[in-house]
């Protein structure tokens, strides 16, 4: 069965596993090993952080739920890209998309593959050269085909999930050594009702960040209606399961004073487990599990200028072809990453990139409302449960930290509305120069 217009044919599309694998990918990296640490600062009862994590859960499945009945009914890849420009106007979805082939992949695949070499058990003099070498060697798996990328994708997801559970059997089965207190009394009440607790829920929520991941790749899935709402939702409840025990485990065995401002909380943990040695293992273990992540990186954020491309001239020399991969999405994307790693600032794009996909994300959720009122008498979609419930919910949370996020990083919000006024100036230069593929027909 052959499609156009860059379209993959059904037999070279992916399975449902593959799409778990790429939500777990993405949502499992490092902030779930380092972000406990900045949490116990302000934060004492171990109970308290618990409630954070499984809160964090809960907004990133209402999150889930929402994209999955968007995904459902646009059926189309490219993420917020596609689903703004469907849902409210082109020139939303584009400024989304811009985002996203500028920095919103490019400086997370940096930051994750220079974080790469910081965990490597044998350090060296040029740690930019490593990660812009593991960068093209992953960007080159997926320039071959996709039955390469999936294999290679859900290998490395596979070793991550047996490194995380291997921590938490041991971690369950071998006797408490840090003495920490899981109740509800004391001081929870106050703790949960704190400026504090606002503030970790936003490390929390990077951490759980990446739910939405198979969502930029729907027209691969076999059969969307089915594969993308298990995609999302089951990779999202696997990832809330893991982490929720993985603090568990963090804080049943080290004392909250040992972890408090501490960055590599997981390699004190398996210190306090296992010893030194398992320790410095351990360490070395983490950087096979940012493979997972940069390839899937990698992989989703290339569909998002193949999407683009598909749909506007000005980028045409980036779209899919026919039953391929988009090639040269790929190598752009692998440009703009390694820039980033040489130049060293993608630390400061992630604070203004992530406030502005929350944007995004809070509006595909809201279209949940729009998308309900437009197609009352539509059935053959996915449909959220307890709607409004998780939409109503994972708005006002990100509205929250939105707010938070303006009011305290003025400078680098700034430089997000720069970018957005560029990506503004690039959509008015293709509108006047070319007509879109929508305009055509």
């Amino acid at each position: 069965m052959k499609q156009t217009d860059g379209k993959i044919s059904t037999k070279n599309k992916i399975t449902v596993f593959t799409g778990i694998s790429i939500v777990v990918a993405n949502m499992i990296g490092t902030g779930v090993f380092t972000t406990l640490g900045f949490q116990l600062k302000e934060l004492s009862n171990p109970t308290v952080v618990l409630t954070l994590w499984v809160l964090g859960g809960v907004l990133a499945l209402s999150g889930a739920l929402s994209y999955a009945e968007v995904g459902t009914a646009i059926k189309k890849s490219g993420g917020e890209y596609t689903f703004l420009s469907h849902i409210y106007h082109p020139v939303v979805g584009y400024l989304s998309g811009w985002i996203s082939i500028t920095v919103g992949f490019a400086a997370p695949i940096a930051l994750a593959s220079i974080a790469f070499t910081a965990y490597l058990p044998v350090q060296t003099a040029y740690p930019k050269i490593i990660a812009i070498a593991l960068l093209i060697i992953i960007t080159a798996f997926h320039c071959r085909d996709l039955k390469t990328s999936s294999n290679f994708q859900n290998i490395f997801t596979v070793l991550k999930i047996i490194l995380i559970l291997s921590i938490l059997c041991i971690g369950l089965f071998i006797p408490s050594t840090g003495g920490n207190s899981f109740n509800f009394g004391g001081n929870y009440g106050a703790e949960i009702a704190s400026a504090a607790f606002a503030v970790s829920l936003i490390y929390v929520s990077y951490s759980y960040s990446g739910w939405n991941a198979a969502a930029y790749i729907t027209e691969e899935f076999k059969n969307p209606l089915k594969a993308l709402p298990v995609a999302l939702i089951g990779g999202t409840l696997l990832v809330t399961i893991l982490y929720t025990f993985l603090q568990y485990i963090f804080l049943k065995h080290v004392p909250v004073s040992e972890l408090a401002g501490h960055l590599n909380v997981g390699t004190i943990a398996v210190d306090h487990i296992l010893g030194a040695k398992a320790a410095s293992i351990f360490s070395g273990a983490i950087s096979l599990l940012l493979i997972s992540g940069i390839s899937a990186m990698v992989w989703i954020g290339s569909r998002v200028t193949a999407s683009i491309a598909a749909d506007y001239k000005l980028w045409h020399f980036f779209r899919q072809k026919e039953n391929s991969v988009p090639v040269r999405a790929l190598i752009l994307q692998g440009i703009i990453s390694a820039i980033l790693i040489i130049t060293g600032t993608f630390e400061q794009i992630l604070i203004y990139c992530g406030v502005l996909l929350t944007i995004s994300s809070l509006m595909v959720v809201a279209g949940v409302f729009v998308l309900r009122h437009k197609n009352r008498k539509e059935e053959k979609t996915f449909r959220a449960p307890l709607f409004p419930l998780f939409q109503i919910i994972f708005i006002l949370a990100s509205i929250a930290m939105i707010v938070f996020a303006v009011l305290n990083e003025t400078k680098e919000i700034m430089l997000g509305l720069l970018n957005l006024g560029l990506g503004f100036l690039t959509y008015i230069i293709g509108k006047l120069k070319y007509k879109t593929k929508n305009e055509e027909n």
